[in-house]
């Protein structure tokens, strides 16, 4: 089948290289000239596992081309998936469908009849406003579906592939024959879908990040009493997990959710609630907002506990600028902004990241970046582990005992292995075990 992606940023690059991978004909299409150059070149414009060999082997089988042309991705084939990015508006907690509403505009008027299928992440309502704009710009025979992404960066490839679910928002039989058809290769190999009306499938998205969401924010704030209490939220969590009704996914408590899609699809869901007039129902997403920053605030503060009581002229290791690992991406990183927030507060900042540090260096210049671990922890008073990456739980803290000024770890993340370091001669701290830890100082519950 022959079919366009527009918009390959994050969501677009993957859809595509992997449509063409399934074996469909695809055209990428993007306003952003020097992207498409260098991914019709075989350069992905981002780090994402497995998607570098994909986009080669698309490219090199002649199943896959870009282009920077909207009349062109009109006349190429009757499916057109719509992947541009959602930010939050900059004057409210919406989502900012501009760059939707341009690609529909500049489609309509050289369209003959064909499918539209989002994929972007948008408030309930979008389709059916879409439909209207397509049927005032002359195009009658075009129809409008919704088919939501539910990829986690680092798993993108594979979250496309084989996904544990298809959401199908149609309205018409003929639209959902032809995403099945689409999709046919998954759905033969096992892969379930639900095929539904465009306002739930929009829905289905945006409820799936609260929930998730709301998921982390709860052992967040789990692991806030733990300390208060002297508890070990990570045995909480274990204990938790057992129940079916509950899952131990999503349950580690840590610094928090950030990039660009929980923290935004969370605000934009309160506002388009709101809009329908039952925002009440909705509203305990701002406080898993607030839960979310206070995990930021925290550990800025007991960073300024493990390290003497104050900040300016402490020199703090930072291990993590991306929001989450196998990823390069730093919107909204929970990482990036206690980095930040330590250098506003005068301690010395040094920041490591595998990936990461191109993009952390664009977004917050002021920090001082660096290409080892070691480097990194030379005189440190405090290391922070910020962003979970495999090298960082590999990490041997012997190793590193030389190079710091005091040997003191605060884990944010609680997923390095505690007993390790505390044998190794390390000062250990991570939140939601303050008191649960041996080798903390005696005012450390402060910090709370």
């Amino acid at each position: 089948m022959k079919l366009t992606v527009i918009g390959t940023g994050y969501l677009g690059a993957v859809h595509a290289a992997c449509m063409a991978e399934i074996g469909h004909e695809v055209l990428g299409v993007d306003v952003d000239a020097a992207k498409i150059t260098a991914l019709a070149a075989g350069r992905t414009p981002f780090f994402e596992p497995g998607l570098q060999e994909l986009l080669s082997r698309g490219i090199d089988s002649g199943r896959l081309r870009f282009t920077t042309s909207l009349r062109e991705a009109a006349r190429f084939g009757g499916l057109h998936f719509l992947c541009v990015g959602t930010p939050q508006r900059p004057d409210g907690l919406g989502a900012d469908l501009r760059h939707v509403d341009a690609v529909v505009d500049g489609l309509a008027p050289h369209l003959p009849p064909a499918l539209i299928v989002g994929k972007s992440t948008v408030p309930v309502g979008t389709a059916e406003r879409l439909t209207a704009r397509l049927r005032a710009a002359g195009a009658p025979e075009v129809q409008l579906a919704w088919n939501p992404e539910f990829l986690r960066e680092g798993h993108a490839v594979m979250d496309t592939l084989r996904p544990d679910r298809l959401v199908f928002g149609t309205g018409s039989r003929c639209a959902e024959k032809v995403l099945r058809e689409v999709y046919a290769p998954l759905i033969r190999s096992g892969v379930p879908y639900v095929a539904t009306d465009p306002a739930t499938a929009e829905l289905v998205k945006m409820a799936a990040n609260s929930f998730l969401a709301t998921k982390i924010s709860f052992i967040n704030a789990m692991a806030e009493v733990c300390d208060a209490a002297g508890a070990d939220v990570t045995v909480l969590a274990h204990a938790l997990g057992y129940d079916d009704r509950i899952g131990r996914s999503f349950l580690n408590a840590g610094l928090g959710f950030g990039g660009g899609c929980l923290p935004k699809d969370i605000r934009a869901f309160r506002a388009r609630a709101a809009e329908l007039g039952v925002g009440s129902v909705v509203a305990f997403l701002s406080e898993i907002d607030e839960i979310n920053h206070r995990q930021r605030r925290r550990t800025v503060e007991l960073t300024a506990r493990l390290a003497g009581g104050s900040l300016p002229g402490r020199r703090i290791a930072v291990l993590g600028a991306a929001f989450k690992p196998d990823s390069d991406d730093v919107r909204d990183s929970p990482a990036l902004a206690v980095a930040a927030q330590l250098h506003r507060e005068r301690a010395v900042v040094r920041v490591h990241d595998p990936e990461a540090l191109e993009n952390a260096r664009e977004a917050f210049p002021q920090l001082e970046y660096v290409s080892r671990v070691a480097k990194a922890c030379e005189g440190a008073d405090v290391v922070l582990h910020l962003t979970d990456w495999a090298e960082y739980r590999a990490l041997a803290p012997d190793t590193l005992t030389p190079l710091v000024r005091r040997p003191c770890l605060l884990d944010a993340r609680n997923s390095l292995d505690a007993d390790f370091w505390i044998r190794a001669g390390w000062q250990y701290a991570a939140l939601g075990r303050l008191g649960a830890l041996p080798h903390l100082p005696s005012d450390a519950s402060a910090a709370t």
